[in-house]
């Protein structure tokens, strides 16, 4: 029997059947390949669902953990932490926005978030029954206030009762969303680039009309950038680029590249909701995640990653859209920087498989889009390699 097989036997009959996982057990990482456990070489196009923007084994990235390791790895809320008074500086100072609270999380973060704007309304007046308004094909997380904002039944089907669930409007609608604004709205919450959704990025006017809307009714502006943040789409952050501000912005993944940590962070107008009591975590901003964070920020400042997505996403695109032009069952390509999706006119799981077979990690973002996430250190090398790749299997299918 195989390592990999052993280890497959062995967490089905452990761990709790939530994911239909591929028959991989990936072992270690070195710059953007993978390994699994019989030494099978992959070329990760998934980061962890993009998680590992600073690919495997960053020196410096590692050597900063190894250090915290050994000087202290938490404190408790209780106390200040220097790697998290840091690195919440970093944040602020990077972003334009106030305040900082770190989450174990991306889940964690929408949840603080929520409460902001809860309690941002609650405060003007609490004799109302407060709301939010967020996006059909939405994700935000799988814990029960990230669930009610999430635009997908399935997903809150034997969960959320629908009278706790957001009401929900058309992505890129604006005039939908105007539609659906009452006195009991108290937040409007929006993916700038929608991930598990198929891969949609907002429009300029979408984003800008909500921003205005936002003003107009006084009510809290949410972004939730946890897949699309920290570089990802060719800025610090995806929000940037269409120059709108939100009230408050989730991050995560990239934040630690691999160690579990998110924040929220609250533009001035909204820091003042939450007060002493209001929240709390046991582990959040600790000093091992928040190292990392601090790691983080200062290599993708030394090694100008932002600019190397910029360039490196612009030739991705160029070749997916020669790819889309090539192929018939390919019916869209739409995304930013290295964040990008592939549109086919049929269910990608196969090609996802086949693709792995080969030795290239692929994610899809629902079932007809295949999601390009990589490491933000990829070269225009490994974009080719893995165009080669998808080819082979994209005209074996098409032959099959």
């Amino acid at each position: 029997m195989s390592k990999t097989q052993e280890y497959i036997d062995k967490g089905e009959k452990y761990l709790l059947k939530t994911y239909n996982r591929y028959p991989v057990v990936l072992d270690r990482g070195e710059g953007v390949y993978l390994y699994d456990v019989d030494g099978k070489q992959y070329l990760d196009f998934g980061a962890g669902i993009a998680v590992f923007a600073l690919g495997y084994q960053n020196k410096k990235y590692n050597d900063a953990l190894k250090g915290q390791i050994d000087k202290i790895l938490h404190t408790s809320n209780l106390f200040y932490n220097v790697p998290a008074v840091d690195a919440a500086e970093k944040i602020v100072k990077t972003s334009g926005m106030d305040k900082v609270f770190f989450t174990n999380s991306g889940a964690e973060a929408i949840e603080g978030a929520l409460k902001v704007a809860r309690k941002y309304a609650y405060l003007k007046d609490p004799s109302r029954e407060y709301e939010f308004i967020a996006m059909n094909h939405s994700f935000h997380g799988r814990s029960q206030g990230a669930l009610s904002v999430t635009g997908n039944v399935h997903y809150q089907e034997g969960f959320v009762p629908k009278d706790l669930r957001a009401v929900f409007a058309r992505f890129n609608d604006l005039d939908d969303v105007k539609a659906k604004v009452t006195d009991k709205t108290c937040g409007i919450i929006c993916e700038v680039v929608q991930g598990e959704g198929g891969i949609y990025p907002a429009t300029k006017e979408f984003l800008s009309g909500l921003r205005a809307l936002c003003d107009e009714k006084d009510i809290l502006l949410i972004f939730d950038e946890v897949q699309c943040g920290m570089g990802r789409c060719g800025s610090l952050y995806a929000h940037d680029l269409y120059g709108v501000k939100p009230d408050v912005m989730t991050l995560a993944k990239a934040l630690g590249c691999g160690v579990p940590v998110g924040a929220f962070v609250t533009a001035e107008k909204a820091s003042h909701a939450l007060v002493p009591g209001d929240h709390g975590t046991t582990y959040g901003g600790n000093p091992l995640a928040t190292a990392a964070v601090n790691s983080v920020y200062e290599i993708f400042e030394e090694e100008k990653i932002v600019e190397h997505v910029q360039k490196v996403g612009g030739y991705l695109y160029k070749k997916l859209e020669e790819m889309k032009d090539e192929y018939s069952q390919i019916t869209g390509h739409r995304g930013l920087g290295l964040m990008q999706g592939l549109e086919f006119d049929g269910p990608v799981g196969d090609i996802i498989v086949k693709a792995m077979d080969r030795g290239l990690i692929l994610m899809s973002a629902g079932a007809n889009v295949i999601r390009f996430v990589p490491p933000l250190i990829i070269t225009e090398e490994h974009v080719d390699e893995m165009c080669r790749i998808l080819r082979s299997v994209i005209v074996e299918s098409s032959i099959a």
